[in-house]
């Protein structure tokens, strides 16, 4: 622990001794204790690594320079990122309905030719990183680390060659399915739908992830449905990470996570992202759900497999529009940006997470599991 993060865990002990407060002088006074956890946790992450561990950066990207812009991370995102003091970001390569079957090698390679022409654009700013090494270097640099991961392989098809052509492109991360069917795996649908018998991994999904694992790739289990999730934890005794699901036992739907599945996943190593959608954080269709519930399911995590297992992930979507549902917060954000995440950091503070955790669940329980699986 730091220095600076000690002085943090002593002025949290302290507690002044005050006579029993009125009404106004009390609400006052809780004011007065949420900004001081918020001012708190902006030094918390100032001071710490600082990590989410999913976020759909380069599929807006591409879409944006497609309309004829250029220097979008640098013009668009990476204000918002440094304002949330943030190190590492993973980015998918998530396809849309729309451009399969046929166009997911190529929108793939898109997102990854996307990033070069923002590197060369915006020289010193970000980097693609492969390794941890890396990123720490692009840090001392100054500059923002990208990660890449797979968000469903359709990229690859029914061709496992393609899985190393990937690898030597920068791709670590193996998102085996998004909430649809592909070559590997079955995914998990949002919400109950009409449908035919589940599968697992098919054959081609175990050779796929044995390839990765063979490459030094990471598997992430989110959007798999949990027949996958079982084949997963019983063909492979390795880390893997859930990278933006939460609890399925406050928020019951089928893209968070069981208990058990938690408990199975930290018992390997393995770490799981909090998700910012309102629908997997709460119940937006009764209230304006916010850090509050997202802090439960971060508390929920903690005590079902320990403080080493939470991290964020928050998959941020407010920016796409295009959900429907009942309801008017349905599917929307509960943080609205990285800015905005301070506020979660605060509330775990408040609800006495020492430092050393919180600074495990902003970005250093994601980084150990990184060096664990790609070095």
């Amino acid at each position: 622990m730091t220095e600076e993060m000690q002085n943090i865990e002593m002025n949290d002990k302290e507690t002044p001794e005050t006579e029993t407060p009125d009404a106004q002088t009390q609400d006052s006074e809780q004011q007065h204790a949420r900004m001081e956890f918020l001012d708190k946790a902006k030094k918390l992450h100032e001071w710490c690594f600082v990590a989410d561990g999913h976020n759909d950066l380069l599929p807006r990207v591409l879409f944006k320079r497609a309309k004829g812009r250029t220097k979008v991370i640098e013009q668009d995102y990476l204000p918002l990122f440094r304002e949330g003091r943030v190190n590492l970001v993973v980015s998918s390569l998530f396809i849309g309905d729309e451009y399969l079957p046929e166009m997911g090698l190529r929108r793939a390679l898109g997102c990854i030719s996307a990033l070069r022409a923002e590197m060369e654009e915006s020289p010193g700013l970000f980097s693609l990183c492969r390794n941890t090494a890396e990123i720490e270097a692009a840090n001392e640099r100054g500059e923002l680390a990208i990660l890449l991961s797979f968000e469903g392989l359709e990229p690859i098809g029914n061709d496992l060659s393609l899985l190393g052509i990937f690898h030597e492109l920068g791709v670590r991360g193996v998102g085996i399915a998004w909430s649809r069917r592909n070559y590997a795996a079955d995914g998990c649908s949002f919400s109950p739908v009409r449908e035919g018998r589940k599968g697992g991994l098919t054959e081609f999904g175990v050779r796929v992830l044995e390839e990765a694992l063979r490459l030094g790739m990471y598997l992430d289990i989110s959007h798999l449905n949990d027949e996958g999730v079982e084949d997963v934890f019983s063909l492979f005794d390795v880390p893997v990470t859930a990278s933006h699901s939460n609890c399925r036992a406050l928020t019951p739907v089928m893209r968070n996570l069981t208990d058990e599945q938690t408990s199975r996943l930290a018992a390997r190593g393995g770490v799981q992202g909090l998700n910012v959608c309102s629908a997997f954080a709460g119940n937006p269709d009764e209230k304006q759900v916010d850090e509050k519930d997202l802090a439960d399911h971060a508390d929920h995590i903690v005590r079902t497999a320990g403080p080493g297992v939470p991290v964020f992930g928050f998959d941020f979507c407010d920016e796409f529009r295009d959900f429907s549902g009942p309801g008017p917060h349905r599917y929307y954000d509960c943080i609205s940006g990285y800015p905005k995440s301070f506020g979660l950091t605060a509330e775990l503070l408040s609800r006495g997470y020492p430092s050393d955790q919180i600074a495990g669940i902003i970005g250093g329980n994601l980084l150990r599991f990184l060096k664990s699986t790609i070095g």
